[in-house]
């Protein structure tokens, strides 16, 4: 099973609402489906801590650094893959720069081309992150919810 580990950035907005920061997967298999939001994540590497593969991943997809108090909002399963997460209250930018990465595209039309990582990112409420952001990382939202205060939401 692949392991990977995220940052879950939150702040509260003008009303005091919980928001979180989400980024859209990027590349052409992504583009027009739904629940294509998540957690910025990737793969923690051979013998690498979690939170220090969180942090490099956060700035590889986001081109930003991130930094304050970590709260682990332990781990989730999805698609053949573990997934640990820290959240953290901060304010990254929604414009983003992120990594890249190549396929044949369309496939087997013999082209590589280079899409992003991550194509873009922006601040949800709660409601609107559970129905966008990847099913396996939906709980995540309540256990932040838990950690720093307020009303868990039911689907």
């Amino acid at each position: 099973m692949k392991r990977s580990a995220g940052i879950l950035p939150f702040h509260r907005g003008e009303n005091g609402e919980v928001q979180v920061y989400l980024v859209h997967m990027g590349g052409p298999y992504w583009k027009n489906r739904s629940r294509s939001w998540s957690i910025a994540k990737g793969e923690i590497e051979e013998g690498e801590d979690p939170l220090h593969a969180a942090l490099r991943e956060f700035r590889e997809e986001t081109g930003q650094k991130i930094g304050g108090e970590f709260l682990d909002l332990g781990r989730v399963k999805g698609s053949g893959k573990e997934l640990w997460v820290w959240a953290v209250e901060a304010e990254p930018d929604t414009r983003i720069r992120s990594n890249t990465f190549t396929i044949e595209w369309p496939p087997e039309s013999g082209r590589v081309r280079e899409f992003p990582e991550v194509d873009r990112a922006g601040w949800f409420d709660l409601r609107e992150a559970r129905e966008i952001l990847a099913v396996y990382q939906v709980p995540v939202l309540d256990r932040l919810i838990q950690r720093i205060g307020g009303e868990v939401l039911e689907d």
